[in-house]
């Protein structure tokens, strides 16, 4: 006799909605069927998106956690409403060179001064030509793509857990791209990394997210205040408030110490310094 557990049926996989004979925006029916953890791309050089989650999640680090900053704090809650759609890793040159083909991205090359192209996170981008990739996305889809806010960055790097990296509490180079003759807590000692990594080089968080820790700083929204305050949105918006002379930006980057790549971790720079970006992309979707 079959036991009960033998009964249950399978879990179902996460679905692709990208064929391999070609690539289409999502209709209507497709979108408002997506499921967590769902991937699309809606061009054969889109970046591909990964369904997060609706939820909530406990935004800044506790007291007690290594190397916490004041600006991480205090502690608050925000709440997600609705899931929406994460690029699966940082945009790379070969989309951003989409773009630039297509006449987009006003011209500007990025920084391949230290890793070449193709697969290597796009690099060298201040937050306007970041902005200006996601107009020219935008308007080839005919969908809004954009920048993630503060907290969908924190949220989404997170993807459910509570330790200073989603992997635990410490870091080594088998996890990240980092500087790693600098050990976070009683983490190992390890070579310091000589450069960008491509950007699946490393596992997936639980939300199927690649290297939100380390390898490249990436842009939010989010103009520039030293802490949280009772102004800080707790919806998800970003917060535009402050010095938007300069915005926030997350992730932590390979030549700089692990405790920048923490999850909680921030980090703010002038608007024409160069880093790189993820994409989000709201989503018509049943609550």
């Amino acid at each position: 006799m079959p036991s009960a557990e033998s009964t249950q049926p399978p879990a179902p996989l996460p679905r692709q909605f990208f064929a391999e004979k070609g690539v289409q925006p999502l209709t209507p029916e497709l979108e408002q069927a997506l499921k967590p953890k769902d991937s699309f791309k809606e061009c054969v050089n889109c970046p591909e998106m990964v369904v997060v989650p609706k939820g909530s999640f406990i935004m800044g680090t506790p007291i007690g956690e290594i190397d916490r900053a004041k600006g991480e704090d205090p502690l608050h809650r925000v709440t997600f409403a609705r899931p929406f759609a994460v690029g699966r890793f940082s945009i790379s040159f070969d989309e951003w060179d989409a773009c630039l083909a297509d006449g987009g991205c006003d011209g500007n090359k990025g920084d391949d001064s230290l890793s070449g192209r193709g697969r290597m996170p796009a690099q060298g981008i201040g937050f306007d030509a970041a902005k200006s990739y996601l107009a020219w996305l935008s308007r080839k889809i005919g969908r809004t793509y954009r920048l993630p806010s503060e907290s969908e960055r924190e949220y989404f790097t997170r993807a459910g857990t509570t330790t200073p990296f989603w992997f635990g509490n410490t870091i080594s180079t088998l996890n990240a791209n980092y500087r790693a003759d600098t050990p976070y807590g009683n983490g190992p000692h390890g070579e310091n990394s000589k450069g960008p990594v491509v950007v699946d080089s490393y596992a997936p968080n639980p939300f199927g997210l690649y290297q939100v820790h380390g390898n490249v700083w990436e842009w939010t929204e989010d103009c520039f205040n030293k802490r949280y305050t009772e102004d800080t949105p707790t919806d998800g918006a970003p917060w535009l408030e402050g010095d938007c002379s300069k915005r926030m930006r997350r992730g932590g980057i390979w030549n700089w110490s692990p405790d920048v790549s923490r999850s909680g971790a921030r980090d703010d720079a002038t608007i024409g310094s160069g880093n790189s970006f993820r994409v989000v992309r709201t989503l018509a979707v049943t609550p």
